[in-house]
């Protein structure tokens, strides 16, 4: 797709042959772009998985017309038509509790669990203590075209249980799926990545965020509530449903929101990973990326950073498979994946006058992989960078670091990031426990990124009630 958008941004028609099934993410993705309804092709099948002879026949059979047809067609390769969707104040069903739940269950717009009904009372009176005007539009959901505003986010809010005081928060969520460089229209893709968000500030604890044990086990208010409204939102405004744009393969159970333990970092002195991503230090923010595997990282032992850090960096480089391919192919250097230290291994660094940054540094000299697994990776397993090239063939033109082509020899050890400051770390969870946790990101599918939140009431004029929103 996006080589057909870098071609049609001159002026010439593009067909993208796409995977049978995958035109609904293809689109999402070419409307993500500024593209709708470009012309799309599709084969049968899974291609990965035919001989040559059988991929042959089937484009011959199957696709090359349809290639024909969407270079000389002006017709859309969907209907203009659309399904008529409720206005944000149209009563939409009416029923007793579980009448309403079976009936949004049935049109998709839960996500299998009970649901409180959005009724208009409800709704505005979410709204309504912080002085946010319900018609303000925060921009366009990429995938599915429909407005971002702050009436469907106190929707979706209301339907999770989520409090009205954390409405800023979900508005910092908002704008960063409506930012271009997080990406929003990948969500749906095949391996079922799923967004992570790490809230940080010195508000977090006061609006209930859990930063202790079980930080990323339900059961806090905060932490579960929103990060429910995270996927429903996906769900209902963005078109991640199966029936849309949603082809992950098998998807990750819901991530709770990581809230960082800013009493440890203000203690230790080190930043919060919305300081990685622009925000400033010790203010209160929003950082989210889409994160593909994780592994806990357990009874780290050690009493210092020379005898912990072995174990975090084999930790790193487990979790690190085909993501790999975000460090050239998929994208090139946007592989960053995350280290979630525990309080006490976080002291255990700070004690000995590590920074952050002096973290970062020994993780890039110590995790690291063979070179002939790493291209592997890249190459001949997952089939998704061209051409399969080395390592030093890769640094030759300059597409990788020098490092990663110190020697031809194929056992020698090469990073798994491009530089130290890609591994993102944050600190949480039980201050009692030596364990970490790692997770490989999705790289510029759901890219690493952080929004400010302003707690202060708004001062914008509410709608009046005769408006849409």
């Amino acid at each position: 797709m996006r080589a057909s958008i870098r071609v049609e941004t001159t002026g010439r028609p593009t067909v993208s042959i796409v995977c049978e099934g995958f035109e609904g993410q293809a689109r999402a993705t070419g409307r993500g772009h500024g593209f709708d309804d470009m012309a799309l092709a599709s084969t049968v099948g899974h291609v990965d998985a035919q001989d040559p002879a059988t991929m042959e026949s089937n484009l011959l059979a199957h696709t090359v017309d349809q290639v024909v047809v969407g270079l000389t067609s002006v017709a859309p390769n969907r209907a203009a038509a659309t399904a008529t969707e409720p206005a944000p104040r149209d009563v939409a069903v009416t029923g007793t509790l579980d009448h309403i739940n079976q009936e949004f269950l049935q049109r998709g717009w839960s996500d299998g669990l009970p649901i409180i009904p959005p009724t208009i009372g409800r709704v505005e009176s979410f709204i309504a203590a912080t002085g946010h005007d319900p018609c303000r539009q925060l921009g366009i959901a990429a995938s599915s075209g429909r407005d971002i505003t702050v009436w469907s986010i106190a929707v979706n809010a209301v339907m999770t249980g989520c409090d009205p005081q954390h409405l800023p928060v979900l508005l910092a969520m908002a704008e960063i799926l409506a930012d271009p460089h997080y990406g929003a229209e990948h969500s749906g893709n095949t391996t079922g990545a799923d967004a992570i968000a790490i809230v940080s500030g010195p508000s977090m604890a006061q609006l209930g965020f859990n930063a202790g044990a079980g930080v990323l086990r339900e059961g806090a208010h905060a932490n579960t509530s929103v990060a429910r409204w995270l996927r429903l939102y996906l769900r209902n405004v963005l078109g991640f449903t199966a029936d849309e744009h949603d082809k992950a393969t098998f998807g990750n159970s819901a991530r709770m929101v990581l809230a960082e333990d800013m009493d440890t970092l203000t203690e230790i002195g080190w930043d919060a990973v919305a300081s990685d991503f622009g925000v400033a230090a010790k203010q209160n923010a929003v950082t989210m990326a889409r994160m593909n595997s994780g592994i806990i990282v357990g009874s780290v032992f050690g009493s210092s950073p020379e005898e912990i850090l072995p174990y975090l960096s084999d930790a790193l480089v487990r979790v690190s498979g085909w993501d790999l391919t975000h460090v050239y192919g998929l994208g090139q250097a946007q592989y960053r994946p995350l280290l979630v230290l525990s309080p006490i291994l976080a002291r255990t660094f700070a004690t000995a006058g590590w920074s952050k940054d002096q973290v970062q540094q020994a993780l890039f000299a110590q995790a690291r992989m063979r070179a002939w697994r790493f291209e592997k990776m890249v190459g001949e397993w997952s089939n998704l960078t061209a051409g399969r090239r080395t390592l030093v063939d890769m640094a030759a033109t300059g597409d990788v670091p020098a490092v990663f082509a110190e020697s031809e020899d194929p056992e020698r050890l090469v990073p798994i990031v491009t530089e130290p400051s890609k591994f993102v770390i944050a600190v949480a969870g039980d201050p009692n426990r030596t364990n970490a946790y790692v997770m490989s990101n999705d790289g510029p599918h759901g890219d690493w990124t952080a929004s400010p939140v302003d707690l202060t009431p708004s001062t914008d004029p509410l709608c009046g009630t005769e408006q849409t929103g």
